[in-house]
């Protein structure tokens, strides 16, 4: 599988393809750009209004499904933030841009609950803009768990990550949230209040970083008490963030930002770690970090697994006769193919080096594992790589080994290989496992 973070995903099942943003705005300029961006950047189809008169009839024609709106305050006929109310009304989330602002419009927009606002006041507003709608978007796909026992307290907490686009899931105690955590694997952050009947913030917060490192999950404390030694203690005790109460929303929504972009920029350290740099897939060391896990897992479920590694045949010959460019591109079909072929499968398919690819089979004997790797066979030796003028074929031979039982990850990987060899050993194109064999002796 290709390891990486979709950032076009919204975390729902949407391509951003697939996604229309209505962008309500007077200034030719700022449309243009905006509208380029919007498309180039984040992959959104654009829909355009220049005026309040426009937007209602966009919005009248029963025209829908709009991911988010960027709206400006001040139009010609929407001197005073009516267009905001009416994508609001439509309950289409938002993103204000505006030139005119004060203490007192900050107070009225902050109320709508919108996603965000961004100022025209600075050589950075439309990057600000960019930034701010990608986050809207991105939020989607975090789910954040909300602790509080009081009720009205957690409420307000959840209205404001809910505005800001994010899934979120709601405890009442810390037993709630340790039960919640197990119930939904993909939960990010955790923002917690300290005071609470079964255990206090603090103790939920060391309960969960026994299991969820910081660059996994990250934990804001709240409290509403006087000691101002809580926000030390809570972190601490393995909290990223702490804030008082009362607090300022828009303190707290930067607060998870910061955290939120903590957490995708681990994901994208991570993911160039994992990856092969030319196909894409998982790389050796992933591979070799995850193998042993995923087996001990399966044997744990008296699960059957397996394991293959593919190798394309005569790939020296091919590179000494057209080129590593052109070894690269086969390199990247084979990859490509392959990746299409077991994508959402949960089997784990890597690049161990040079030509050689490998595959951990869940749920599959030798016998399966063997009859699925013939069919991928099969269909490699269908791809047709460009080199120049020729179009070369591809095939690949296939050592498949079962996994019987506890042993260094190392020998799984040994014994596929030996039968790689065989393969290779006995004219190449074909898949040799244990099963093959056995079936061989009894003919």
């Amino acid at each position: 599988m290709v390891f990486s973070v979709d950032f076009l995903s919204d975390g729902q099942g949407h391509r951003r393809g697939s996604q229309k943003i209505l962008l309500v705005e007077d200034s030719r300029m700022f449309s243009a750009v905006l509208s380029h961006r919007f498309q180039t950047e984040l992959g959104l189809s654009v829909v355009h209004c220049a005026s309040l008169k426009q937007l209602n009839e966009v919005l009248a024609t029963g025209e829908a499904g709009f991911t988010m709106a960027v709206v400006d305050l001040n139009l010609p006929d929407s001197p005073h933030g009516e267009a905001l109310d009416v994508a609001i009304v439509h309950q289409i989330p938002s993103i204000v841009f505006t030139a005119s602002f004060d203490v007192a419009m900050r107070n009225r927009i902050m109320e709508r609950s919108i996603v965000d606002y961004v100022l025209k006041d600075n050589e950075f507003a439309l990057d600000n803009l960019v930034a701010a709608v990608r986050r809207g978007i991105s939020n989607r796909s975090t789910r954040v768990l909300v602790v509080d026992d009081v009720p009205s307290a957690r409420r307000v907490l959840v209205d404001l990550l809910e505005a800001q686009q994010f899934k979120v899931v709601e405890a009442g105690s810390g037993d709630e949230a340790l039960a919640a955590l197990e119930e939904y694997s993909d939960i990010e952050m955790v923002l917690t209040d300290y005071h609470m009947p079964d255990m206090n913030g603090q103790e939920l917060t060391r309960r969960i970083r026994h299991h969820y490192s910081s660059d996994r999950m990250r934990i804001i404390g709240i409290s509403s008490s006087n000691d101002r030694l809580l926000s030390a203690t809570f972190l601490k005790a393995g909290a990223s963030d702490f804030i008082y109460r009362p607090f300022v929303a828009e303190e707290l929504q930067c607060r998870i930002a910061l955290n939120v972009e903590t957490l995708m920029q681990l994901k994208q350290l991570r993911a160039a770690a994992a990856s092969d740099y030319l196909t894409g897939l998982y790389n050796r060391r992933y591979f070799y970090d995850q193998g042993p896990r995923i087996v001990n897992e399966c044997l744990r479920h008296q699960r059957p697994s397996a394991v293959a590694i593919l190798d394309i045949d005569r790939f020296k010959h091919l590179n000494d006769t057209y080129g590593h460019e052109i070894g690269d591109q086969v390199l990247k079909a084979v990859a490509g193919r392959l990746q299409s072929l077991f994508e959402g499968s949960g089997n784990l398919l890597s690049r161990l080096g040079g030509e050689e690819f490998a595959i951990l089979f869940t749920g599959m004997d030798s016998r399966a594992a063997t009859a699925l790797c013939d069919e991928v066979r099969v269909n490699l030796s269908t791809l047709k790589v460009n080199a120049d003028d020729e179009e070369l074929s591809v095939t690949v031979s296939i050592g498949v080994a079962e996994i019987a039982g506890y042993e260094a990850f190392e020998n799984y990987l040994n014994a596929a290989d030996q039968f790689l060899y065989m393969a290779k050993h006995n004219g190449r194109n074909q898949v040799y496992s244990d099963i093959k064999m056995a079936g061989q002796a009894a003919e």
